[in-house]
């Protein structure tokens, strides 16, 4: 089963498409789209549009996991990054692929089995869990990488049933 797994942001947008194949989770791609403030919110939304329509072709996930937004001090912040996960979840629905969203509580639980983890830890354990391709890699992508891994975990717990 492969996954195409989101950390959204508007300014930032984690992606990562995990594979699961014999048990094992395998990182087919990962990225950080970045939009420019110089464009207009909406002209960003649209361009984001695009890039995830683009890695849902190229990869043909059968699922999309999402981490669901958690509140903010920012109001605009908050705002604007739900209007980017219409976007995303208008995209994925599409392309006829079923959305499952996390919360950054269960995405901590599932990849260090603590829910009051750190962004450090979080990473660290993620680096344990599935190997890196040899490039730079970004908070964002570590990010998604974290709530794909947390997709198959759930999808674990699902087939043991």
């Amino acid at each position: 089963m492969i996954v195409l797994a989101i950390d959204p942001g508007y300014e930032r947008l984690g992606l990562a498409v995990i594979e699961k194949n014999k048990g094992k989770e395998i990182l087919l791609y990962s990225d950080c789209f970045t939009t420019s403030a110089k464009e207009n919110f909406e002209k960003r939304l649209f361009i984001i549009g695009q890039k995830v329509r683009r890695v849902i072709k190229e990869w043909k996930p059968q699922a999309v996991a999402i981490e669901k937004l958690y509140l903010a001090t920012n109001q605009k912040t908050v705002m604007r990054v739900s209007e980017t996960r219409g976007v995303l979840l208008y995209e994925a629905a599409s392309a006829h692929i079923s959305v499952t969203e996390f919360t950054p509580l269960q995405i901590k639980i599932a990849i260090t089995s603590y829910g009051r983890a750190g962004k450090a830890q979080i990473t660290e354990m993620v680096k344990k869990l599935i190997v890196f391709p040899n490039k730079k890699t970004t908070d964002d992508e570590f990010d998604a990488v974290a709530v794909g891994l947390t997709f198959f975990a759930h999808h674990r717990d699902l087939s043991t049933h």
